[in-house]
């Protein structure tokens, strides 16, 4: 344990101590050049490591992605299209993927909001210390790792055969009511099964959407409400007419980074459940296509049709944070 802790702490030591020497010796370069020209190269060689990393850690892996796409298994032959051709028709599990990825995304994202926003609202009318501390309670499971979480919420789902005892939460409340225990994960119903890992999903998420959805609730003038409330508005009505389109830039922003986190779910799936019992994603056919198959080339082809579909959603969502700084 302390030869752990010893190693992480040299490591941290190491890794500030070579980035302000990095800096420190580009600061020094630039000093040699004449006064009129370090104002203007010393911002572009501060950010020159920064572009370095993004080119080496982001655009060169896409690119050779996109790359091994049109080639074959062990990334050597070129194969054309053949990839994609076989995706979108002759592999019958990907469509499952596209379809169970389309209800993650149809539904994780606008209940994370419903009851980010709910819950943002009624915290906000408890006392200070009571406030912080149910915050503090519904954000906590965002510091959990999504494998820890899951691993917990497998546990919560688990089913034990008769006489056993039920060792999973939700079974052994089931049962005392009665009930035969049910295999939560493994039901014949494939969309119940997705449903039940939105659920853990949503436990993390909520608190992640409340945290914002509450500082932008916090915002709003007092001024405005109470304006509103002289005009003779109740409270349902301030809050659509009022609150909601004064938080609307957060609201939408809240929903796609929780669109972008849904549409490349992997973690949550494969501890649960492994992509079995038609519970399956995109991100996890892409590892199963890696790992597991060795195809490099459908992998490959996988992350592309995901990386095109999440484009558009960070588009739009850097236009609209060029709308809120413009409207600031």
């Amino acid at each position: 344990m302390f030869s752990n802790i010893f190693s992480t702490l040299t490591t941290v030591v190491i890794g500030i101590g070579a980035a302000v020497l990095l800096y420190w010796v580009l600061n020094k370069l630039v000093s040699f050049l004449p006064r009129k020209a370090q104002s203007n190269v010393l911002p572009y060689v501060f950010i020159l490591p920064a572009l370095l990393a993004i080119i080496a850690y982001l655009v060169y892996p896409t690119v050779l992605t996109v790359i091994n796409s049109f080639k074959d298994s062990i990334s050597e032959e070129w194969v054309g299209w053949d990839n994609y051709s076989n995706l979108f028709t002759q592999n019958p599990y990907f469509w499952e993927s596209v379809t169970n990825t389309l209800l993650w995304v149809l539904l994780v994202p606008a209940v994370a909001i419903i009851f980010g926003l709910l819950v943002a609202v009624l915290v906000d009318r408890l006392k200070p210390r009571a406030e912080k501390t149910a915050k503090t309670l519904i954000f906590m499971p965002m510091a959990i790792s999504a494998v820890a979480a899951a691993t917990a919420w497998r546990f919560i789902y688990s089913v034990q055969i008769p006489p056993h005892d039920q060792l999973g939460l939700l079974n052994g409340i089931w049962t005392m009511f009665g009930a035969e225990p049910v295999p939560w994960l493994t039901i014949s119903d494939a969309r119940f099964n997705s449903i039940l890992l939105m659920v853990m999903m949503l436990w993390a998420q909520v608190g992640f959407a409340m945290v914002l959805l509450s500082a932008a609730v916090k915002g709003v003038p007092t001024e405005t409400l109470e304006a509103a409330r002289i005009d003779g508005a109740n409270e349902i009505q301030i809050f659509r007419r009022v609150v909601i389109p004064q938080i609307w830039p957060t609201i939408v922003t809240v929903f796609i980074t929780v669109t972008i986190t849904v549409m490349k779910i992997f973690d949550t799936v494969y501890v649960m459940t492994g992509g079995s019992f038609k519970t399956n994603v995109i991100g996890l056919m892409f590892f199963q296509e890696m790992f597991t198959n060795f195809n490099n080339g459908s992998a490959s082809a996988i992350v592309v049709v995901l990386m095109l579909a999440i484009i558009p959603i960070m588009v739009f969502q850097v236009r609209q944070f060029r709308r809120e700084e413009a409207a600031r």
